[in-house]
């Protein structure tokens, strides 16, 4: 078991002091591999689809204001992000890769913090963050922490017209960057509560009460339970499954339905997400393909949460998060008796990664 009331921070941990609050923006960033969500001091909730590739977009905008990709350069390489057929992100090293760091850099430039300095805490997967005996993965931490301080420029920017400095196209810079566990960050937006007079507590009960966070997203499904303040390991970890796999599938029954080779990744999501897919102008229906996608990836989350949490007899709450829990909330429904689904599901992780910036990084939050 991890205790959670003992973490300190040194004082190189600390976000810097700063003389001028305005100067610096506080971002709870949960940098998924589906799709990357922001959370803002101010309650505005922005979440863009992880999609980026190398190279430059070859596009020209008839209509600046109709832009749907943008170019960013990080090591010397141009990316291309937002409407493009995105590079898969599902591979280990991707939290702390190139391709990341330009997807975060977008997502932080259409939350308006251009040219801004910020302070952001993002979280890795429970297996990746933590080893099965409890011992965090330093390198894989301290590999993700590097990884997104390093600079990433907008490339209309740096070809540098007046006008382009007027829409604000500048760097968002990384100043302090903590990583924490995905899952737990929905515990800590759980247990950190907002009162009715825009003042902060900690609610005792629910910091007391043994409780598993179940998070679906995209490439993984976290699971965290926490008892006494503690993570109980033996019921925690990660699976390798998540939404991308219904889109994997339904890309792999096309290809074989249609005799179709190859489909840009963005056909297939909207195929996901519409269950229609439109091929030489006309639209065919999917939603079969669709449907038996998400009924094996619900068979198997379903045996995976059993093997971790059993019927959840001890546990007072079941919390379930993440998009995958939104999307799939009719086919989970009913899994346990004490079950709920957190407000705004996707956003859990992004708000608790928030408040854990706000009120763990910087000041200790009081018990209600």
């Amino acid at each position: 078991m991890t205790e959670l009331t003992n973490e300190k921070f040194s004082d190189e941990d600390k976000p810097p002091v700063t003389t001028n609050p305005m100067a610096v923006g506080q971002v709870g960033l949960d940098d998924g591999y589906a799709y990357t969500k922001v959370a803002l001091p101010d309650g505005r909730l922005l979440a863009v689809p992880s999609r980026a590739r190398m190279g430059s977009a070859g596009v020209t905008w008839i209509r600046d204001e109709e832009q749907k990709i943008f170019e960013y350069e990080t090591g010397g390489s141009v990316y291309s992000v937002g409407a493009v057929d995105g590079e898969p992100t599902q591979f280990d090293e991707y939290p702390g890769s190139a391709l990341n760091r330009v997807i975060v850099q977008h997502a932080l430039q259409q939350a308006g913090l251009s040219g801004r300095s910020v302070h952001v805490v993002t979280g890795l997967p429970v297996s990746a963050f933590y080893r099965n005996d409890g011992q965090q993965r330093r390198q894989a931490i301290h590999a993700k922490r590097d990884g997104l301080k390093l600079a990433v420029e907008p490339v209309v920017a740096r070809k540098a017209s007046q006008r382009s400095a007027q829409q604000g196209l500048l760097k968002v810079s990384i100043a302090f960057h903590e990583v924490i566990p995905e899952a737990l960050a929905a515990w800590y937006d759980y247990v950190i509560v907002m009162t009715d007079d825009d003042g902060v507590t900690l609610d005792a009960d629910r910091v007391n009460a043994p409780i598993a966070i179940v998070d679906i997203g995209g490439r993984t499904t976290d699971y965290v339970v926490v008892q006494d303040q503690g993570i109980v390991h033996g019921s925690s970890g990660s699976l390798n499954r998540g939404m991308l796999n219904v889109k994997i599938r339904v890309a792999n029954r096309i290809q074989e339905q249609f005799d179709i080779n190859e489909l840009g990744e963005q056909s297939i999501s909207r195929a996901v997400d519409t269950h229609r897919l439109r091929l030489h102008g006309k639209d065919h229906d999917v939603s079969a393909m669709v449907a038996e996608a998400k009924r094996e990836l619900v068979e198997r989350l379903y045996t995976e949460t059993r093997r971790k949490l059993g019927l959840g007899v001890e546990l007072d709450r079941v919390l379930f998060v993440g998009g995958g829990s939104a999307a799939l909330a009719a086919d989970i429904a009913n899994w346990f008796p004490n079950q709920i689904m957190a407000d705004h599901a996707a956003f859990a992780n992004a708000r608790g990664m928030l408040k854990y910036l706000q009120f763990v990084c910087d000041a200790p939050v009081r018990e209600g």
